[in-house]
């Protein structure tokens, strides 16, 4: 594996909340590359810093110490607005909390994030990702009209639209059931081998970090295994 090919590259990574006798280490000291293509499970109990890892390595939330760089940049010298334009369609989120606008119907919501970017496809591109996720018939609906697994389905075409380099997606599955939840990791997998995107799954679920080409494991904010498998 040469250097052009790693996409995430970690060192030392550090993260300390609060102060004096408030202050809490959540990550001590991280040594982490992945490479393109790479399916990932970050595994962890809660508490032992998965969450937090995947917050400074999408540039959602600023390390203490150490350095990052993504996709080519270093995220430890961007500026918020950097950071923003560094994000921009080459990495894509997914959260636990689906985070989609109320007033906004799947269509909008898939496409404004892209439109704002510039993208003047980006309603043509959102019809398409929502109905390669099954909601064709579903654009106009709102969140309140959506199931918790169609919003999920939303959120996943609103990340893959701008067909990021780097997908994060943290505990995916966790506010599904586990029918529904396995129907959307098949999506997810199917997206990324399709498009050759980077995949870093955070959760805590065995089942579901066997489906991953490689599987990191943390505990008390420091990785303690990171097994491929052959």
């Amino acid at each position: 594996m040469t250097d052009t090919h790693i996409v995430m590259n970690a060192r030392n990574v550090t993260l300390t909340l609060g102060e004096k006798d408030a202050r809490v280490e959540i990550l001590r000291g991280i040594d982490l590359s992945v490479a393109k293509g790479e399916t990932v499970a970050l595994l962890g109990a809660s508490g032992s810093g998965k969450s937090s890892l995947m917050a400074v390595l999408a540039g959602l939330e600023r390390a203490s110490g150490g350095s990052i760089e993504i996709g080519g940049a270093d995220f430890g010298r961007l500026n918020e607005d950097e950071l923003a334009l560094a994000r921009r369609g080459r990495i894509g989120i997914i959260l636990q909390a689906f985070h989609l606008l109320p007033t906004m119907t799947a269509l909008e919501n898939v496409a404004v994030p892209m439109e704002l970017a510039g993208d003047a496809e980006a309603f043509a591109k959102a019809k398409e990702e929502l109905a390669t996720v099954g909601l064709g018939e579903r654009t106009g609906h709102y969140p309140v009209q959506l199931s918790g697994g169609e919003q999920q389905r939303v959120a996943i075409a609103r990340a893959l639209a701008p067909r990021p380099d780097i997908l994060f997606a943290d505990e995916p599955t966790g506010n599904l059931d586990a029918t529904t939840g396995e129907v959307i990791m098949d999506m997810l997998f199917a997206r990324q081998a399709e498009t050759g995107a980077t995949l870093f799954i955070i959760t805590h679920d065995p089942s579901l970090a066997t489906r991953c080409r490689r599987v990191v494991t943390m505990r008390d904010g420091v990785i303690v295994s990171d097994e491929v498998k052959s």
